[in-house]
This record gives structure tokens, C-alpha cells and sequence, in this order.
């Protein structure tokens, strides 16, 4: 079978796997719910694309059941989307009969990221499945895996290092699409013309980066009559984003949209305009993750439009985990497929966000 019919059959199993997946230990807790309807499922990859093997990737087979997988979550998890992703892993490790996983939070320190998965490695994991805070910074990491034959994936985030040698593949959305796609949607908030503001999200990684430069892109492309006069960081945190609002008011009164680069900032600019006395759409906002409390916001208007960042990475790393150590050809990168809700869906679709 050529590396292009294996990589095509993956992903059909990567969108099987998806579908079934249990709920999460803690359906009670926001962002935890896990259903079959709100699963990942992968883009079928166009091209013979890039793919990987056990034999190429020089690591060692072992069985997952009785095996060590070590699974590091990289920011504290009063974000929904941490506590979908870490929910997910472990509902699917336990679905699997995956006895021995060991996860760690790096509490959104970069540092403390870099020793939990060291600590990990001497542990004795057998497999590595991270989601990496910055994209950079990865090289004592991946020298200590190397040396031990630990294959990596990482979620939702890059690392800047090379596919099928430092690490195996990446699974995670389409940032730099996220970002066109929530500027499509500014556009038609805004119907082509006006000032916009955008709240970035954290630096130092591929996520921020690619969701600013789809934005921009796709507004450079379509909407000349739209200008950004204002861009500061948010970090990605509801309380930061809020502050930043706060000031944008202040110094940019004429701003009518709003672009947050996930749906904490954007929950936070909502409490600064409530706040200001701004009635809801006065300013418009678009962010991207998809979490219940965002999707809530868009019945009432006070969000415009959401692009979902789907987080529930269980069924799809396992499986890719699986097949990799069944010898089997895996692409380098696999790419999943994330809806939008705005006014025409939110009120029926909210019960399906995280």
C-alpha cells in the first residue's frame, strides 16, 4: 500500500474513531462534556502528503495498555478549552483500557512545561502527547526523547521542529483559516467598512500568530473599508482581556468591531462593555474557540460570530497514537475540521459547544 492510499485510510479511521467517544468523569463541569456529536473529525488531506512510520521514525513498539503515556497539558485549566482537551485525553486513555497515563499542567509557565515533561521522560514514559505552550524553546526536550526512542504528538499547538525526526505529527486546527474565517465574519458584522480592534492572544506561538495573519489577510483581500487602528495582547485570559477593552474604549471610541483571538478574551470584553454602558452589537465581536458561555453571547448580540477550535484531541491522538505503533503510515500533520455559529445557529447549536 503506497504512503498516500495509508494516509487517506488513516484519516477515514481518524473520522470513525471520532465519533465514539465516551463523555468526560465530569459532565457537571464546564467545558467537560464530551458527546458523540461534538467529536474532532480530520480533513481528508489533498496530494500525496508527508507521512511517518515507526521504522522511520526510529521508535520502539509497545503495547498502550500496559505501556507508560505521559500527557502534558500546558495552562491552567480555568480555561473551558484546557478542561475539554485534558477531559478528553483522559475519558478516551480510560475508554482504551490505557492504564498507566500520566498527566502534568505547566500552569501556564513555560519553564515548569519543560520540567513536567522531563520528569515525565524519567518516569518512563513510553509515548509523549503534548500540548505545548510556546512554540519555541523544545530542544532539551526533544534531545532527552531522542536519546530514549519516545515518539511525540503535539496538540493544538506547533513546536518549531522538524515532523518524523524530533517529533512525530501534529494534530490541531487551521489557524491561519480560523482567522479568515473570523474575518468573513467581521465583514458581514460590519457590512465591509469601519474600525476594528483586535485582542491577541498569547505570544510566542503558532496559534496567535496565524489567527492574526488570517485576519488581516482576508481583510486586506476583501475589505479595504475596514482598518484595524488597535491590536494589543489579551494572553488568551478573560481578566486580561477585559482590561484591555477597558482601555480600547477609553482610546478608541470610534472602534465598532472587536477580534479576539479566543473566547475568554472575548468573554472579558463583553463584561468591560456592559460595563462602559455599551448596549449589545453596539461593538462587534468575533472570536474563535467555540465554548458554551462565547455561543450563550451570540442569541442576546453581544457576540456576532464564533469560529469553533474544537479541543477534544482524545479519540484522535490515540488512534494516530495506535496506528503509528502498528506500523502503519501517518501524516505529518493532521488537520481537523471546525464549524462557526453566529445568529443563524447558535440558539439550536449551543448545547453542542463545550
Amino acid at each position: 500500500m503506497t504512503h498516500r492510499v495509508r494516509a487517506a485510510a488513516f484519516v477515514a479511521l481518524l473520522t470513525l474513531a471520532a465519533a465514539g467517544c465516551a463523555k468526560s468523569e465530569d459532565d457537571k463541569q464546564a467545558g467537560a462534556q464530551d458527546t458523540a456529536g461534538q467529536q474532532q473529525v480530520a480533513q481528508t488531506p489533498a496530494g500525496n502528503v508527508p507521512t511517518c512510520t515507526i521504522d522511520k521514525f526510529g521508535a520502539h513498539k509497545f503495547d498502550l495498555k500496559s505501556g507508560v503515556v505521559g500527557f502534558s497539558q500546558s495552562e491552567k485549566e480555568a480555561n473551558p478549552f484546557r478542561i475539554a482537551e485534558t477531559a478528553s485525553i483522559k475519558s478516551e486513555a480510560k475508554k482504551l483500557g490505557i492504564a498507566n497515563l500520566k498527566t502534568t499542567n505547566g500552569q501556564s509557565q513555560f519553564n515548569k512545561q519543560i520540567s513536567d515533561v522531563q520528569q515525565l521522560i524519567a518516569q518512563g514514559a513510553q509515548a509523549l502527547v503534548i500540548a505545548p505552550l510556546n512554540s519555541d524553546g523544545w530542544e532539551p526536550v526533544l534531545q532527552q526523547a531522542a536519546a530514549k526512542h519516545i515518539p511525540i504528538i503535539t496538540v493544538d499547538r506547533q513546536i518549531n521542529a522538524t515532523a518524523c525526526k524530533d517529533y512525530v505529527t501534529f494534530i490541531g486546527s487551521d489557524f491561519y483559516t480560523q482567522g479568515k474565517r473570523a474575518a468573513d465574519q467581521m465583514i458581514k458584522a460590519l457590512d465591509g467598512k469601519g474600525k476594528v480592534a483586535i485582542l491577541l492572544g498569547a505570544s510566542g506561538n503558532n496559534v496567535t500568530t496565524d489567527r492574526t495573519n488570517g485576519f488581516k489577510d482576508e481583510l486586506k483581500q476583501k475589505a479595504p473599508g475596514i482598518q484595524i487602528t488597535f491590536q494589543q495582547t489579551g494572553d488568551f485570559a478573560r481578566e486580561k482581556g477585559q482590561q484591555v477593552t477597558e482601555q480600547l474604549i477609553q482610546s478608541n471610541p470610534d472602534v465598532g468591531g472587536l477580534y479576539a483571538e479566543n473566547d475568554e478574551m472575548a468573554l472579558g470584553a463583553v463584561t468591560a462593555l456592559k460595563g462602559a454602558g455599551k448596549k449589545a452589537g453596539q461593538i462587534k465581536i468575533v472570536s474563535v474557540d467555540g465554548t458554551r458561555n462565547a455561543v450563550s453571547q451570540i442569541p442576546g448580540g453581544w457576540i456576532s460570530a464564533v469560529i469553533e477550535s474544537n479541543p477534544r484531541f482524545g479519540p484522535l491522538a490515540f488512534q494516530t497514537l495506535t496506528n503509528f505503533l502498528n506500523g502503519e503510515a501517518i501524516p505529518q500533520k493532521v488537520i481537523i475540521s471546525d464549524r462557526e455559529y453566529d445568529a443563524s445557529n447558535a440558539k439550536q447549536s449551543v448545547s453542542s459547544a463545550y
